[in-house]
């Protein structure tokens, strides 16, 4: 394949966040950079401070020759398993796209079938920037969506540790039981359940 073919490919980054949590969805994101943009500080989300994140996040999607989120709702993690559940939304983030990439990289050791060419980059969103800014987009998502959950439910800190099993959500989760954004298939949330 010559060197313009491959240069005019349309590649998506495909990361997810929230794996890890004991409450709330799965989210992931998928982008098609253009070739050239501007985004210094690009890395993996994880490297960035919350408010390094957010204005990144904005100026990823004013960049992106198109973006878009998936997820998988806590309902399908219990059923499928994260991985699979985490594997579907990556699917419908890529569906959701607004052109067809040529060409997935997807953050990780697997990939799910997407119909188009994928290939799985194992901390890929610490080096393929179209990964990065998915990584990105998907942190900013899903953060801010736990901090609407925790205007509903407050004694948990949803605002602070995103549904991750931190030891004041862990005693959250024996004082006040487990409420119905979290994941009744993970060993925390069980535990409290058989009470």
């Amino acid at each position: 394949m010559s060197i313009k073919k491959l240069s005019s490919l349309l590649v998506a980054g495909v990361d997810e966040v929230g794996r890890g949590p004991l409450a709330g969805p799965v989210v992931t994101s998928a982008v098609i950079l253009p070739q050239s943009f501007d985004l210094p500080y690009l890395t993996d989300s994880k490297k960035l401070s919350k408010e390094k994140r957010e204005s990144l996040s904005l100026a990823i999607k004013e960049q992106a020759l198109c973006w878009a989120l998936g997820e998988a709702s806590v309902i399908e993690i219990d059923r499928l398993n994260i991985l699979h559940a985490t594997m579907l939304a990556m699917q419908r983030a890529v569906a959701a796209l607004k052109l067809r990439p040529d060409l997935v990289l997807v953050d990780g050791n697997r990939c799910p079938d997407f119909d188009v060419d994928a290939k799985p980059i194992i901390g890929g969103d610490g080096i393929e920037p179209a990964i990065s800014a998915a990584s990105i987009i998907a942190k900013v998502a899903r953060d801010q969506r736990m901090s609407e959950y925790a205007k509903t439910y407050p004694q948990f800190g949803f605002e602070r540790n995103s549904g991750y099993p931190t030891k004041q959500h862990r005693d959250a989760l024996m004082q006040h039981g487990a409420t119905p954004i979290h994941r009744r298939s993970f060993a925390p949330v069980q535990a409290v359940l058989k009470f």
